[in-house]
């Protein structure tokens, strides 16, 4: 990742981006959390690194990933994100680590098969899935 041409270090802005993705901060709360540190950042700016960076993080973390078993437990459950209803795809192993997930707006055919070929592309073919009936 080039964070040349940034005017706030990459630790910062990396920071800004895992904090927005891994607490569902706001990007207001973010810039606040930063002012109490002394680093005054905007709050459209922290919006326009998760655009840049976000995908570009999840990339690199999806190809250092460890290995997961050959045994998946696949579940769906409806949660709300931002006030909108999402059906929230999860996969895990035999050991509880998460093997993937998928948030699609339908719950039917489509949206199961879409996150079981992104689970296989991701980790390989299991031996064993259990799913709820």
């Amino acid at each position: 990742m080039d964070f040349s041409g940034y005017q706030h270090p990459s630790d910062i802005i990396l920071l800004a981006v895992r904090y927005y993705v891994s607490y569902k901060l706001s990007y207001r709360d973010i810039e606040d959390i930063f002012a109490e540190r002394g680093s005054y950042v905007d709050h459209s700016t922290i919006n326009r690194w998760v655009i840049n960076f976000a995908p570009m993080i999840e990339s690199k973390a999806r190809q250092i990933k460890r290995q997961v078993s050959s045994s998946w437990r696949m579940d769906e459950t409806y949660i709300k994100i931002k006030g909108e209803w999402w059906y929230y795809y999860r996969a895990v192993d035999k050991f509880g680590d998460v093997v993937d997930f998928y948030l699609s707006k339908e719950r039917d055919e489509k949206a199961a098969q879409a996150f079981l070929r992104k689970a296989i592309k991701t980790n390989g073919l299991p031996d064993k899935v259990v799913i709820d009936k």
